[in-house]
């Protein structure tokens, strides 16, 4: 499992460069300031979560069972939040409405903050 995190977080990280690099550049011009604003919040976020997952692939403090249900957690939470977030920043670029979407947003967010307090419980209960 710990190949597959390492994988994620790496795959999580590019992605997150490009998004980056195509909101700075590409989407200056066609997003106002509030909407980069809130694509740039999605694309922080990833890449805070691909380097969790970099973590979470390389630490003996909890086991392969919980670092896949972190993983996972992760995973999902990232495309919901990020990704529900991209699409609703750029929906007026796009002439699509996302606003179905705004639900998505704070579940990613609940499964990411689940992530993050699952290793905190591996972590306290670590006998040394």
């Amino acid at each position: 499992m710990d190949r597959k995190t390492i994988a994620a977080a790496a795959i999580m990280g590019a992605v997150a460069i490009i998004l980056g690099a195509f909101g700075a550049h590409g989407l200056k011009k066609v997003l106002d300031e509030t909407q980069l604003a809130t694509f740039e919040t999605g694309v922080k976020y990833q890449m805070y979560h691909a380097l969790f997952l970099l973590f979470v692939g390389m630490t003996t403090l909890t086991t392969e069972r919980v670092k896949k249900t972190i993983c996972y957690l992760t995973v999902i939470g990232v495309l919901f939040f990020s990704g529900s977030i991209y699409l609703l920043a750029t929906s007026t670029a796009t002439g699509i409405d996302f606003k179905f979407l705004g639900p998505i947003t704070p579940i990613g967010g609940l499964l990411m903050i689940l992530a993050w307090l699952l290793l905190f419980v591996q972590v306290i209960r670590k006998k040394a």
